[in-house]
């Protein structure tokens, strides 16, 4: 074995455990070329195949949101999960995290902008408050332009009056994707297995808090500031709205 190959091998082991054992070759040559270290991504793949590193894969995901019809919004995204600025166009789903107490459930709410979670909440139900709670927190952290979108699918949650309310208040407008289409929302459906495939499928959890206390880690330390995202040429949602924000003040 040549010495840059032995080099290259440490570099890619580092890498691939320092992902929580996740990245598969794309990430990990996006992030060695980050740091000034040159390899194709090709040879990044026969050097996993030969190491026996395997990124974990993605587990199936199961809709949780009965449908309401009582107050559908119109869909303002039409499949667009694209935004060219932040805090104009977000999507939004919940999920449900067993932990030996019982189920967890997750709502959360992505800035189609750069893919950053802006908000989210947890609680033992689904009910309207806690999708209340996560706009909420997005608006509190001055994530929000008056006159966003928020996208989501018909769940009761997001058909509620509570919600509709919670939407009004901060200066957003409600939309929705057909009944029983997972495309209609599937910039959502993504982040949710990847949540599930990086961390839920890999973790036991005793009691709720200790999912709480993980989910929020993930969140906070792991996926809006560590993770690199393909859809954003491989950087960091953090990353990504920095960048937005410097170009915008040096203009």
């Amino acid at each position: 074995m040549s010495q840059r190959q032995a080099i290259l091998d440490g570099e890619i082991s580092r890498v691939f455990e320092a992902s929580n054992r996740i990245y598969g070759y794309r990430k990990i040559a996006a992030k060695l070329a980050s740091e000034g270290i040159s390899v194709c991504e090709r040879t990044v793949a026969k050097t996993m195949r030969r190491l026996g590193l395997e990124s974990c894969h993605p587990a199936p995901w199961r809709h949780l949101t009965m449908a309401d019809g009582s107050a559908v919004a119109e869909d303002l995204i039409g499949r667009d999960f694209t935004a060219e600025r932040p805090g104009v166009r977000f999507v939004g789903d919940i999920t449900q995290i067993n932990t030996w107490e019982g189920p967890l459930y997750l709502s959360t709410m992505i800035d189609l902008f750069n893919r950053e979670i802006v908000g989210y909440a947890m609680d033992d139900n689904y009910a309207a408050p806690l999708v209340c709670s996560t706009v909420n927190m997005a608006a509190v952290n001055g994530r929000i332009r008056a006159g966003g979108i928020f996208h989501s699918d018909h769940g009761s949650q997001y058909t509620s009056k509570a919600f509709r309310d919670c939407l009004g208040a901060v200066g957003m407008f409600g939309s929705m994707g057909r009944v029983g289409s997972c495309f209609d929302n599937a910039a959502a459906e993504t982040w949710f297995a990847t949540l599930k495939k990086e961390l839920v499928h890999r973790t036991v959890f005793p009691t709720r808090q200790h999912a709480i206390a993980a989910v929020t880690n993930f969140i906070e330390i792991w996926y809006n500031r560590k993770r690199l995202h393909s859809v954003l040429g491989y950087q960091t949602p953090a990353e990504f709205r920095e960048q937005y924000q410097q170009t915008n003040q040096a203009a």
